[in-house]
C-alpha cells in the first residue's frame, strides 16, 4: 500500500533574495582614495609639520609686534601697508605650496611603484578595482587632494595667525587707527585660484611621473629627470637651440605670466607678496593653448599609465 507524500515542494527563493547588492561606481574610487591616504601620511602630515613650525617662528615675532605697528603709523604713504600686513601670511601660504608641490612630486614617483616594490601588486589586482579606478585614484591625490589639504591648512594657519595678533594688538593698547591686518578674505580667494592654476599647469609633470613609477625596477627619479635632460642637451649640442629646455621651464613656473597680471596700471610690477583680485587673469589662463595642449599631454600619460598598470607584475 503507497502512501501519499505530503512534503510540499520549496518555493524556490526570489531573485532578489540572491541578487548581490548594488555598488556604486563611485564606491570603488572612494576606498581607493582613502588607502592611498592611509598608506601616505606624508600627504597631511608634511604640510601640517610645516605648518606648525612656522606658527612657532611666528609666536616668537610677535615680541616685535607692537613696535611693527608704530612704524606704520609713521608712514605717510598708505600704498605699501597691505603688501608689509600681508607679508607674514604670503609667506605662510607660499611655504605650504611649496611643500604640497615638493609632496606631490615623490608621492608620483612612487604611486605605481610602491606596489611593485612591495609585492602587493597581485594582490590589489585581484581585487575587484579596476586599474583605470586605481591610477585614477593615485592621480586624484596631486591634482585634486594635495591642493584642498594645502588651502585646509593655509586658511586654518593664517586665521589662527590672526586671532593671535588680535589679542597681542588688544594687549597692547596699540592705536584702533593703526592697521594690524591685511584684506585676508582677497588673499583667500587670491590662494584658492592659485592652487586651482598650479593643480592644472603642472598635470602633465605629475602624470608623466606618475607614468615612470609604473615603468622601471627602481631608480625612478633617474628615469624620469634623465631622459628630457638628455633630449634636452642632444638638440643644444645638434642644433644649437634650447626650446625643449624652455619648455619644461614654462611647465614649472610659466603659469605666472599666464594666469596673473604682473604689471599695475602704470606698468610696475606688483609685489607678489599681496596680488589684488583685479590682478587676477581667469579668462586669459583657461583659454591659454599652452594650458590645453598640456592637459592633452596629461590624459596621454594617464592613459598609458593605466595600459601600462595592466600589463605589469610584481618586480
Amino acid at each position: 500500500m503507497t502512501t501519499q507524500s505530503n512534503a510540499v515542494p520549496q518555493h524556490p527563493p526570489d531573485a532578489q533574495e540572491i541578487a548581490p547588492a548594488a555598488i556604486s561606481p563611485t564606491r570603488p574610487l572612494y576606498w581607493s582614495v582613502r588607502r592611498e591616504l592611509w598608506e601616505n601620511r606624508s600627504i597631511y602630515i608634511a604640510p601640517l609639520a610645516v605648518a606648525a613650525v612656522y606658527m612657532l617662528g611666528f609666536l616668537i615675532s610677535l615680541f616685535w609686534l607692537p613696535r611693527s605697528l608704530r612704524g606704520l603709523e609713521a608712514l605717510h604713504d598708505a600704498t605699501p601697508q597691505p603688501i608689509a600686513l600681508a607679508m607674514p601670511y604670503s609667506h605662510a601660504a607660499m611655504l605650504i605650496m611649496v611643500v604640497g608641490f615638493i609632496v606631490g612630486i615623490f608621492y608620483s614617483l612612487d604611486a605605481l611603484h610602491s606596489e611593485r616594490r612591495e609585492r602587493s601588486i597581485l594582490f590589489w589586482k585581484s581585487l575587484p578595482v579596476s586599474d583605470l579606478t586605481t591610477v585614477l585614484a593615485k592621480a586624484s591625490v596631486p591634482l585634486l587632494i594635495l591642493p584642498v589639504v594645502v588651502f585646509a591648512i593655509t586658511v586654518t594657519l593664517q586665521l589662527t595667525m590672526l586671532l593671535v595678533s588680535a589679542a597681542v594688538v588688544l594687549l597692547t593698547g596699540a592705536s584702533a587707527a593703526t592697521p594690524w591686518h591685511p584684506p585676508l578674505f582677497e588673499m583667500e580667494l587670491v590662494l584658492l585660484y592659485s592652487l586651482i592654476v598650479l593643480a592644472l599647469w603642472h598635470a602633465p609633470l605629475y602624470m608623466w611621473l606618475l607614468l615612470v613609477s609604473g615603468w622601471p625596477r627602481r631608480a625612478t627619479f633617474l628615469w624620469a629627470v634623465l631622459p628630457p635632460m638628455a633630449l634636452a642637451a642632444l638638440e643644444f649640442i645638434a642644433f644649437h637651440t634650447s626650446y625643449l629646455g624652455s619648455l619644461l621651464q614654462d611647465r614649472l613656473y610659466g603659469f605666472a605670466a599666464v594666469a596673473f597680471d604682473l604689471k599695475d596700471k602704470a606698468g610696475a610690477f606688483i609685489d607678489p607678496h599681496f596680488i589684488p583680485l583685479t590682478q587676477l587673469a581667469p579668462g586669459r589662463f583657461f583659454s591659454s593653448p599652452s594650458l590645453w595642449i598640456g592637459l592633452v599631454v596629461a590624459a596621454i600619460f594617464f592613459y598609458a599609465a593605466v595600459r601600462l598598470r595592466r600589463y605589469q607584475g610584481a618586480l
